[in-house]
């Protein structure tokens, strides 16, 4: 069987041995030993030994900003989610790393600085693009803010419940019942393909064709 890539072995002897040792007693020497490579082989790819346990974020950053550049202005909102889905499948694929780094994040101040400041990346990525997206408009600065803010809470509150599970339920499902309530509030932003207007109406089962035909004329004349 071929071995893993460097930066998974990285990983995964980083985690085990924070775990089995402590943060504080682990040293970059350990983890290169554990993960049978040199140690000038582990500082070609992390610059610190907290850097081991998050071994793809900047690969999952560019797959993030690609997903969001394929996008046009009819697409945004697509676009977001579709990259919000993308970060969550990356903790669900590797489960066993994420909910071993889970539990040491919580326990290691190092650690937790670290992470957030790997949350702060991702925030802005999506702060710049939907800043783009919107343009000049009024409050563009303001509204890309308050949307990223809530694309990564959304996602953040649903990898913590999975995580807190121990990973024990697909957490695809939750994601979309909490990004319904980002698209809900931020639909409005998003640029129409043409200028026709789309009607919504709701009827009482007991209408019959007629009426309901009537009442979207009716609607459709008065121009509401």
């Amino acid at each position: 069987m071929p071995k893993p890539p460097i930066k998974h072995r990285l990983a995964e002897a980083a985690v085990a041995l924070f775990d089995e040792q402590g943060y504080d007693a682990t040293t970059v020497d350990d983890i290169a030993a554990r993960a049978g490579v040199s140690r000038s082989t582990f500082f070609r790819y992390h610059r610190s030994k907290e850097d081991a346990i998050f071994p793809d974020h900047d690969a999952l950053l560019d797959r993030i900003d690609a997903r969001l550049r394929a996008s046009t202005a009819g697409t945004a909102i697509v676009a977001i989610t579709d990259a919000v889905r993308i970060v969550l499948a990356h903790y669900v694929d590797d489960a066993e790393v994420s909910l071993r780094r889970y539990r040491l994040v919580r326990q290691v101040p190092a650690l937790r600085d670290r992470e957030i400041a790997s949350v702060a990346r991702y925030q802005r990525l999506f702060r710049e693009f939907v800043g783009a997206w919107l343009g000049d408009s009024p409050d563009a600065g303001l509204r890309a803010e308050l949307m990223a803010a809530s694309v990564v809470a959304a996602h953040n509150q649903v990898l913590r419940g999975w995580l807190r599970s121990g990973g024990t339920y697909d957490p695809s499902g939750p994601l979309d019942h909490a990004l319904g309530y980002v698209i809900a509030t931020f639909r409005h932003l998003e640029q129409p393909q043409d200028d026709d207007q789309v009607v919504v109406a709701t009827f009482s089962r007991a209408a019959t064709p007629q009426a309901v035909m009537a009442a979207i004329q009716q609607h459709l004349e008065s121009g509401g």
